[in-house]
């Protein structure tokens, strides 16, 4: 509260209605350092921002965190949920006129999508956070380059077929303001992200093919000579205007949705600017076969983690141990592999009504022990060498009663449908979609989340363009990797979740979805009454393929219990 009050004192000092506080950094990514928004409104959600202003205080979040915002921030700001309110409907302009805005924190899209045209937005260079609190920077770790015969491919190949697709856009050059995508590029990998591998870097391509690579200069000294393409120099961010005036260009093309309002204008100062969405997007969502074997791989020992967790805390019946407890013994399970690295996500292992906060998080303040009747649900993931995986169990540690059986056995028909889609017909993200939602929506339910995303190749847990969501139209193709995950979550109650990353894969000229994770399917909570042949039969065969490929590595009772569950 007291970060609250000094920040509208501010709003004096510059002459400003409003300040907006975004949860991303300047590299937009999932993971802020610092997070700006949670020092001033407690929020720890991965997504949403706040407009301060001198009465109310808003903070903007979409349906994945509408119960843990009002938990969080509910006492001194007013919630309000995008994409069904945007400021440009709240803010009364008659009162809210000057908004100030950090412009390294913001592109100008968002601006205009948010706020329309309808206020004067304020670029204030000095970060009115920062002023009042500095939170402290990770230390310098170092980036680091994949073999190629990790990824499967050179970093002169990729660079090559990113000349390609700007060439048809009449592009001269570009710049990649995105680091994952600066990472996929050129093979690197960096500790910028707790939970992801990325390096903060950007990049300039010109037109003769020269890479003009920016970052914190101490972080490069291993890779300097291990990158290959020999056209490639290195610089501070601070150098980066100094580098613009040297090119000889014409249309620079630039990514709307990841270069910043501040970028934006050092580049449009010098350049015809082409805003394109950065290539290396598509490019990257497409796994080669050497990824697609490696994430298999990463996948079969994350599977074996997570069942014998699942034995463990099933057989044991274990529901006396409290959140915090059960997300660290999945974590020592995880560790006993040595190519594990650290979690791709912070765990979501909720019970009885915090498994109904979607995006849930265990803390000393709402930390509770599992009862015998309570619902668990556990969202993980792992980032192997070299891998990510993200998975979903939810199990019970009694009978469950019947209301709780039968939609958590509509989610898993949602689930069986979209693994099962026939993608040489539906392949489409919103159409797949209303697969998944549709046996719940015939007892009048609903998920407020997408029900798929893209994941990286050890990259991001999260990544786009592709994902199966009610408004997404991206085409599903050979090589992508998306996650399959319905679910439904009853406030003060319980929540439910299936989720399994699969990979398409093309047989016989069509194309499959086929599932990367191997990890049992509680039993216990299904009413087979509910499921047709074909359901039952995806099941039987699903399961099998699970004992098929982790049970070697399960001690005799850990692998009777999966021969059960087929």
């Amino acid at each position: 509260m007291k970060n609250l009050i000094k920040v509208k004192k501010l709003l004096n000092t510059y002459n400003l209605d409003a300040y907006i506080i975004p949860k991303n950094d300047e590299f937009f990514g999932e993971y802020a350092s610092p997070n700006r928004l949670k020092t001033i409104s407690n929020f720890s959600g991965s997504a949403g921002f706040s407009i301060i202003t001198k009465f109310v205080n808003y903070l903007f979040v979409d349906g994945r965190y509408s119960i843990q915002s009002k938990m969080e921030s509910g006492k001194n700001f007013k919630i309000i949920e995008i994409p069904y309110h945007y400021p440009k409907n709240i803010l009364n302009t008659n009162i809210i006129n000057k908004i100030g805005y950090d412009p390294k924190l913001f592109t100008r899209s968002t601006l205009e999508r948010y706020f329309s045209y309808k206020f004067q937005l304020i670029p204030i260079n000095t970060n009115l956070v920062d002023e009042i609190f500095q939170e402290q920077r990770n230390k310098e770790k170092m980036f680091f380059k994949l073999d190629d015969k990790i990824v499967g491919e050179s970093e002169h190949s990729k660079i090559n077929k990113l000349f390609k697709v700007l060439n048809k856009n009449k592009s001269d050059s570009i710049f990649i303001s995105a680091p994952e995508n600066v990472a996929w590029l050129l093979n690197i990998r960096g500790q910028d992200n707790p939970n992801s591998p990325i390096p903060n870097a950007r990049l300039i391509i010109d037109n003769k093919k020269n890479i003009y690579f920016f970052s914190d200069t101490k972080k490069i000294k291993n890779i300097k000579k291990q990158i290959k393409y020999n056209k490639i120099s290195f610089y501070k961010f601070e150098e980066f205007y100094n580098i613009l005036l040297k090119l000889n260009t014409k249309y620079f093309a630039i990514d709307k949705l990841t270069c910043s309002v501040f970028y934006e204008s050092l580049i449009s100062s010098k350049f015809i600017i082409n805003y394109l969405e950065d290539p290396i997007y598509n490019l990257k969502s497409i796994k080669n076969k050497i990824e697609i074997e490696n994430m298999k791989s990463a996948h079969i020992k994350d599977g074996v983690a997570l069942t014998k967790f699942l034995y463990w805390i099933k057989q044991n019946k274990n529901f006396g141990f409290d959140e915090l407890f059960l997300e660290k013994k999945l974590e020592t399970f995880r560790k006993a592999s040595k190519d594990y690295l650290y979690p791709s996500f912070n765990t979501i292992a909720g019970s009885g009504p915090n498994s109904a906060i979607i995006h849930y998080r265990s803390s000393r303040k709402t930390n509770r022990k599992i009862k015998k009747k309570d619902i668990f649900l556990c969202d993980s993931g792992g980032q192997y060498k070299h891998g990510t995986t993200d998975v979903t169990r939810t199990v019970c540690f009694s009978k469950p009663n019947q209301r709780i059986k039968d939609i958590f056995t509509r989610v898993l028909k949602g689930h069986i449908a979209v693994a099962t889609n026939n993608l040489n017909k539906v392949n489409k993200g919103y159409l797949i979609d209303k697969k998944a939602r549709a046996p719940l929506g015939k007892i009048n339910l609903d998920y407020g989340h997408g029900t798929g995303h893209g994941v990286g190749f050890f990259l991001n847990v999260h990544e786009g363009p592709q994902s199966i969501s009610k408004y997404n139209s991206v085409e599903i193709k050979e090589g992508m990797i998306i996650s399959n995950e319905p679910g439904y979550y009853e406030e003060g109650k319980f929540g439910i979740r299936i989720e399994n990353l699969v990979f398409v894969e093309k047989i016989n000229k069509k194309l499959k979805f086929r599932n990367l994770t191997m990890a049992p399917i509680d039993k216990d909570l299904i009413n087979e009454k509910l499921l047709n042949l074909k359901e039952k039969n995806y099941l039987t065969k699903y399961n099998l393929e699970v004992y098929t490929k982790i049970s070697k590595f399960l001690n005799r009772h850990e692998k009777n219990w999966l021969r059960n569950s087929i």
